[in-house]
């Protein structure tokens, strides 16, 4: 029944030789990759301008001059980033450039943080767009922990159904968004232009302490909110062997229209917000009243806007959902992560990857509410660590190699790291008390969960080598001992398997009941005289202690032969069969598990409707 029911979810098998034409375009890419860059300028300005308003509504004119800082830091990540798209044209982004320039324990910390930023960024983005819906429909604003983790059950189906697939799937909306931002920022800015603006007015605004001049840290701490525009712009450095190829000058063009759309967009909403006087709302996102403003109410031109937002926000996730697995598998190959993440699905998708981001971020939104205001402090410290390290490490890179170009790209990316270091700090005592410090502990928790397992695989690794080891061809003896409850066909079954082996083989009775000791002598003679029949008592009617006991005095017996329990056992028609039959060959082999030269072979004998 599992077979069809995941050709349906799932779909046909894609074969490994056709993995070429499964890579992104430019377009592609955008789509899927891009999302979540392209998403964060729809709740950028609002957490600019909440905090903000600690000055009252006149501190939030200095909206617009934090934005246009945070959009010169963002040309300096992107030309940091399209340096490494080209010098680790391989993937794994800030992971690999801090791992071969600062160090295995730093690349370490940037995958922890980069991995628990994607959790988040599935987390706040659908909790965002799930806002958005709200904002327009506020009678779901009950249901949004529900709403969250049915986007998420959506998102996770699409992407195990492959990348094409999610291209197809999520490109349009991302598109759809795209038009829509820009239809309204220059219809609004039109109105602006002419003078007929006509500030909105708020429901419900946030309240506002009036505190007059604000200080440097309220002003630090609004920049470091605002940078949540940057988020996502690592997406597609980590991403590089998914593009058509050249991946690298693929991935780079997708990289230059990303920002490009980024700056646009965000700008653009801030201007917007300073035009209209929008005041953040605890109950009406600022996207939403800027709509309200330049289109007049909520008519279908708002509509349309919130339902592009919506998707957007929701289909931010998707990015994730594209680089986490990767960057897992990248990570599982240098044996820091459990080795299924390094597998490719029927779909040619990481699987394991996809569902373990989509357990992890639903439960985020479960612990948070489907609150994305409670969720976006803990998204910000992976987030501006990673930038850290990837454009750290980048300037050592152009400082040691010294390619052409080299002291501008150093230049830029020194001052980017100096940057995005100050705003991590910034976040960190910021939005510490309000739960940044649960990513605090995580990152250096998880590099050590990280390092614990790269111990476990070397050690296994080394035992398992033959390095030093000297051929043995010392002549080895096997008996073979088969528990018998009784003698029916399945016994008889493997017993004659046993015979096979040329062994000593050995039928172990255990005796707890004597008619069935009886009905044994009584049928052994007929049936089994050709292999040897050992009795063991059991005075406390334990099955498995006497047999456990004999199988120890043998081995110290023959202590170079090899032992294999060969077990009878039954195979049913249906799976509520098994609740009829007790599962003694089941405890029996996770008993001899841990024997060294113990084998367990089964025997299965089939039985009929």
């Amino acid at each position: 029944m599992f077979g069809p029911l995941k050709r349906l979810v799932v779909g046909r098998p894609i074969a490994t030789y056709q993995a070429d034409h499964h890579r992104f375009g430019l377009f592609g890419g955008l789509a899927v990759l891009s999302s979540d860059a392209l998403s964060s300028v729809a709740y950028a300005t609002e957490e600019v301008l909440r905090v903000l308003m600690i000055g009252g509504v006149a501190a939030l004119s200095l909206g617009q001059p934090i934005s246009l800082l945070i959009a010169t830091l963002l040309l300096i990540v992107v030309f940091s980033y399209r340096q490494t798209i080209h010098a680790y044209p391989g993937g794994g982004g800030a992971y690999i450039v801090a791992r071969d320039n600062l160090g295995p324990n730093f690349g370490l910390a940037a995958a922890a943080a980069l991995l628990i930023d994607y959790t988040l960024t599935v987390a706040v983005s659908i909790a965002a767009g799930v806002s958005a819906i709200t904002s327009a429909i506020p009678a779901l604003h009950v249901n949004r922990v529900v709403l969250s983790l049915g986007f998420i059950g959506m998102l996770m189906l699409g992407n195990l159904r492959g990348l094409r697939e999610s291209t197809k799937l999520f490109g349009v909306p991302v598109y759809a968004f795209v038009g829509v931002m820009m239809a309204l920022i220059v219809a609004g800015i039109t109105q602006a232009m002419l003078g007929t603006v006509t500030p909105v007015v708020t429901a419900d605004p946030l309240h506002t302490f009036d505190t007059g001049p604000i200080t440097l840290f309220v002003l630090l701490s609004a920049f470091a909110n605002g940078c949540t525009a940057m988020t996502g712009v690592e997406a597609v450095s980590d991403g590089v062997p998914a593009f058509k190829d050249p991946p690298a000058q693929t991935a780079t063009r997708t990289l230059g229209l990303m920002a490009v759309l980024a700056i646009t967009m965000f700008t653009g909403i801030s201007y917007l917000a300073h035009a209209y006087q929008v005041v953040p709302s605890e109950t009406e996102t600022v996207v939403s009243q800027i709509a309200r403003g330049v289109f007049g109410g909520r008519n279908i031109f708002y509509y349309t806007v919130q339902g592009a937002t919506m998707l957007i926000l929701v289909l931010a996730a998707n990015t994730a959902f594209a680089d986490f697995p990767r960057l897992a598998s990248i990570v599982a190959r240098d044996r820091f992560m459990p080795r299924q993440f390094m597998n490719l699905g029927d779909k040619l998708a990481f699987s394991n990857g996809i569902v373990a981001l989509s357990v992890a971020a639903g439960a985020l939104c479960v612990v948070f509410g489907g609150d994305p205001h409670a969720l976006i402090p803990l998204y910000m410290i992976g987030v501006f660590l990673s930038f850290t390290l990837s454009q750290s490490g980048m300037f050592l890179r152009a400082r040691r190699l010294r390619e052409r170009g080299w002291r501008v790209a150093s230049s830029i990316s020194g001052v980017g790291a100096v940057v995005t270091f100050c705003v991590l700090i910034v976040v960190a005592v910021t939005k510490g008390p309000d739960g940044a410090w649960i990513v605090v502990v995580l990152i250096p928790f998880l590099s050590l969960v990280f390092k614990t397992t790269r111990s476990h695989y070397d050690s296994v690794a080394s035992q398992l080598s033959l390095s030093g080891v000297e051929v043995d061809t010392t002549p080895r003896g096997h008996i073979v001992i088969v528990p018998i409850g009784g003698v029916h066909r399945a016994v008889i079954e493997a017993l004659n398997y046993a015979s096979s082996l040329k062994a000593d083989v050995r039928a172990v009775y255990v005796n707890v009941n004597p008619e069935s000791m009886a009905s044994l002598k009584r049928d052994w003679p007929q049936w089994g005289s050709h292999v040897k029949l050992v009795v063991l008592q059991s005075p406390y009617r334990s099955m498995t202690e006497p047999l456990l006991d004999y199988i120890d005095r043998v081995e110290r017996e023959h202590p170079d032969d090899y032992i294999t329990v060969v077990l009878p056992e039954f195979v049913v028609k249906h799976w509520w069969h098994h609740l009829l039959h007790n599962q003694s060959a089941f405890s029996l082999k996770a008993a001899l598990l841990f024997r060294a030269r113990v084998v367990t072979t089964s025997v299965p004998f089939h039985l009929k409707q």
